[in-house]
């Protein structure tokens, strides 16, 4: 594992926070100029040669500084993917975010086992009883529970694990306590050894496209999600389906067929899902996957992987690939094929797209022309 120099935690940060930069879109970056630093020295080029008509946003060296050390003073730290203090299942999903914040946490923490527990803001009082029990159990069994910090199911399943260890993933910054009303928990969750997670920058207030992104993690951090209430509609959901992208085992808590909040469970215990009764059902299933377990390891790339450069393709390749996309999903293995090009020149063409603004990339290697 290779921990950062301040230098490349500035640069790393700048090249994250900069416009149409995403994690693939990072990735990607630093795979083709072998540094961040050289990757931020091309974004300008990269996105004009994409077709974008204004200059790219960068965040400058001392908005950088600034965010860490604010990031300091709030007693966290910025992590990156290549660090020791990374969490080691999130290493494994597409495009896990390369830098997140951390407040509270240890080494020991995030080499655990870990399974999430998530459901309803609106949980019955039954809903309540069955994530503390889970949660409790996992506990006893040595995993550490991870969840979303929100109402209902979530805040019980991190009370029931405030002492063998928890980890709650925010859709907001490190700042910005939401809801409001589990400040105090939040504190509770640190002070007994457990950590707060979010990629977002100091001082986001969380809209609601960011809570799929935390439920993203949510999933990613775990081996296993336990769903223990879902409507039919509801975001819990949306953590089930990035599990089961994300090759992860789901369990659903049964529930009355004339409770809608158990509607979603009982939907996902039908397609498949492990029906769960208490948390040996959910240790019987994962306690097998430790035993040959391999912990993921990331290696920092420090030089360029030798892949074309931008100004040496041609504006025949660039239009052959943009005709190749449109608003339905393709894979890039399939643009490789239809254009005839070789990966590293579809890959630096996407890059500029991309930085352009005018593509979306979707799940399993997927992009998309936005219209």
């Amino acid at each position: 594992m290779a921990e950062l120099s301040h230098s490349q935690r500035v640069a790393w940060l700048r090249l994250i926070r900069s416009e149409n930069v995403g994690p693939a879109t990072f990735r990607s970056l630093i795979n083709h100029f072998g540094s961040a630093e050289a990757a931020l020295d091309a974004l300008p080029a990269l996105a004009r040669r994409g077709g974008s008509a204004k200059t790219i946003a960068i965040p400058s060296v001392a908005e950088a500084e600034k965010e860490i050390e604010r990031t300091l003073a709030h007693g966290a730290r910025i992590v990156a993917i290549s660090e020791d203090l990374y969490p080691a299942y999130l290493r494994e999903i597409a495009a896990p975010p390369p830098l997140v914040t951390l407040r509270g946490g240890s080494r020991d923490l995030f080499r655990r086992p870990t399974a999430a527990i998530v459901g309803s803001r609106n949980a019955s009082l039954a809903g309540h009883k069955m994530a503390e029990r889970i949660g409790r159990g996992l506990g006893a069994a040595g995993f550490v529970v991870v969840s979303g910090l929100a109402r209902g199911i979530d805040g019980a399943a991190h009370r029931a694990a405030l002492e063998t260890g928890t980890v709650a993933v925010i859709a907001g910054s490190i700042d910005h306590v939401y809801p409001e009303e589990h400040g105090p928990l939040m504190e509770e969750i640190v002070g007994r050894g457990g950590a707060i997670l979010t990629e977002m920058p100091f001082g986001w207030v969380p809209r609601a496209k960011d809570f799929p992104r935390r439920n993203r993690i949510v999933s990613g951090m775990s081996l296993g999600v336990v769903v223990v209430e879902a409507a039919a509609r509801s975001g819990t959901l949306h953590t089930a389906r990035y599990a089961l992208d994300q090759g992860r085992e789901v369990f659903a808590v049964p529930g009355s067929p004339l409770d809608p909040r158990s509607e979603g469970t009982n939907k996902l215990i039908r397609d498949g899902a492990t029906l769960t009764r208490s948390a040996d059902d959910i240790i019987a299933v994962l306690r097998p996957m430790l035993e040959n377990d391999a912990l993921p390891v990331f290696e920092l790339r420090e030089d360029s992987d030798g892949t074309a450069a931008p100004d040496a393709i041609g504006l025949q390749s660039r239009a052959a690939v943009v005709e190749a996309l449109g608003p339905t999903p393709v894979s890039v293995d399939d643009i490789i094929s239809h254009t005839g090009l070789s990966s590293s020149v579809v890959s630096v063409i996407l890059l500029e797209l991309d930085l352009a603004g005018r593509i979306e990339r979707h799940g399993s290697q997927l992009v998309s022309l936005l219209q």
